[in-house]
Order: C-alpha cells, then sequence, then structure tokens
C-alpha cells in the first residue's frame, strides 16, 4: 500500500442493517413511559423538552418528531420516551412548558415478572 492510497472507513466498520428495526430504534426498558406532545412550530424547543422531562426527575430517551396528520394542522407533534415508571409526573411539567400532552402510556415490559422480583427480594431481607 502505498502513502496515496485512500482507506474507506467502511472497511473497518460493522455492517449495519439497511432499515432499522423499532427494536433498534427503541431499545426495550424496564421502567420507561411513552408521551405524545404537541406544540406550535415556533415553540417547539428540544433542550426545552429535555429540561421538562429532567424537572420531573427522569431522562429523556427518545425524542423523534412526527406527523399526526390531518388531526393537528400546522402543530408539531414529539414522541417521546422517558425513563421514568410513572409518566403523569413528566406530563404535568411538560404542561408547565407550555406543550400540550396528546397521549400517555407506560411501557409495560415485565411489570408482573419486575414486581415479582422486587417482592421477592423484600421478602429476601425481611425473612434475615
Amino acid at each position: 500500500m502505498a502513502s496515496k492510497d485512500i482507506i474507506s472507513p467502511n472497511e473497518f466498520l460493522p455492517a449495519l442493517p439497511v432499515e432499522p428495526s423499532l427494536e433498534r430504534l427503541f431499545p426495550p426498558r424496564e421502567e420507561a413511559s411513552r408521551l405524545l406532545v404537541s406544540c406550535l412550530p415556533s415553540d417547539y424547543s428540544a433542550s426545552r423538552i429535555a429540561r421538562a422531562v429532567e424537572d420531573a426527575d427522569a431522562h429523556l430517551l427518545n425524542l423523534n418528531v412526527t406527523n399526526d396528520g390531518e388531526r393537528l394542522d400546522n402543530r408539531v407533534v414529539a414522541e417521546l420516551r422517558v425513563s421514568h415508571r410513572s409518566p403523569l409526573a413528566v406530563a404535568r411539567s411538560l404542561e408547565r412548558y407550555g406543550y400540550e400532552v396528546l397521549d400517555v402510556e407506560h411501557d409495560a415490559l415485565a411489570d408482573d415478572d419486575l414486581a415479582a422480583q422486587r417482592l421477592n427480594e423484600l421478602l429476601h431481607y425481611i425473612d434475615l
């Protein structure tokens, strides 16, 4: 190889799937919630949304700007995923910042298994 040879960086990177899967875009988390938020385009700010989420002691995991079609003309609709089991505190914080919360959903991955595991751990410590 001469010094003038160009090496493509793609030769050293692993090949990724052409179409990203939803599981890759939204990796599963045990304690996460989804919120659908809308606002006027002039009021949209990802940093303000992140600050509102962090004010509720949660972390912003995903922020995707979507299109709600005919229901909300000329409004920005964003889908949020936050690291909080109860999305109500995050929804209240977003509303204080002036965003309209359209939908709230808790990701129920393994709530029963997680609750059973935590209960067994508690019983183990009580049984000392």
